[in-house]
């Protein structure tokens, strides 16, 4: 599923977690206490080009693989990708399957040449609360 977002510059992890908060606030109650996975794309002046539903997942897991990640990345030429999802619990510290995922992701990007600029996860829709990869040296940025 792809869904169109205004055409913004994204500059730091703050916005991209107000995208993405903004995106949850539109959901179906029900959907909201699952797990959303989405990759970004941004072109050479960081503006949105898509954002892209990966994957909807359940109450604690999101099945993602860089195979649907990067499908559209290419399709589009995008410049580089920001991935997020959020965690229905609140809490935003990523589990160590969140870690390893990021650098699988990180790693696949570098063989198609397409950036993962940050990876960050929010909170509940209700609470802007968000963790990113890249403001704590998890990933490297820029």
């Amino acid at each position: 599923m792809i869904i169109s977002e205004k055409k913004q510059s994204i500059t730091s992890a703050k916005e991209l977690a107000a995208v993405c908060h903004k995106i949850l606030a539109t959901e179906h109650e029900i959907d909201k206490s699952r797990e959303h996975f989405w990759a970004i794309g941004i072109n050479t002046k960081n503006v949105i080009q898509y954002v892209e539903l990966v994957s909807l997942g359940s109450l604690s897991a999101s099945i993602v693989h860089p195979r649907e990640t990067f499908r559209f990345a290419v399709m589009k030429g995008v410049a580089a990708l920001f991935i997020a999802h959020n965690h229905p619990s609140g809490d935003t510290k990523p589990s160590q399957e969140d870690i390893l995922l990021t650098r699988r992701l990180t790693q696949a990007g570098e063989v198609l040449g397409i950036k993962i600029l940050d990876h960050i996860i929010v909170s509940g829709a209700d609470d802007y609360g968000y963790f990113s990869f890249s403001e704590t040296g998890m990933i490297a940025s820029g």
